[in-house]
C-alpha cells in the first residue's frame, strides 16, 4: 500500500466517526495505539473525512448491501450431501 501512497496527498472518507479522532486521543489503548503507529507515516499528507453511511453511495463491494438470493443471483448454494460409502 505504501508504494501507491508514497508522496501523494489523499483523503480517507469513512462512515466511522471514531477514525476522525484517532490522533486526538489522550490515552489510547494498545489496539488504538497500534493503528496510530500503522498510519503515522501518512499523517502529513492524509486527511480523514466523515461521510454518513446513508449517503455513502460509492462504497466498495464488500461494504454494500448484500444482493438478494434468488434464481437470477444465487449467493449461497448448499452442496448436495455426498453419499456415504460403507467401509
Amino acid at each position: 500500500m505504501s508504494y501507491f501512497l508514497e508522496g501523494c496527498v489523499f483523503e480517507v472518507i469513512t462512515d466511522c466517526t471514531a477514525v476522525q479522532s484517532l490522533f486526538n486521543m489522550k490515552t489510547p489503548n494498545r489496539h488504538i495505539r497500534r493503528w496510530q503507529i500503522a498510519i503515522q507515516e501518512y499523517r502529513g499528507h492524509m486527511t480523514i473525512a466523515h461521510k454518513d453511511g446513508n449517503i455513502h453511495n460509492n462504497a466498495d463491494g464488500l461494504s454494500i448491501w448484500p444482493l438478494p438470493n434468488n434464481n437470477d443471483n444465487p449467493t449461497y448454494v448448499p452442496e448436495e450431501p455426498s453419499p456415504k460409502i460403507p467401509i
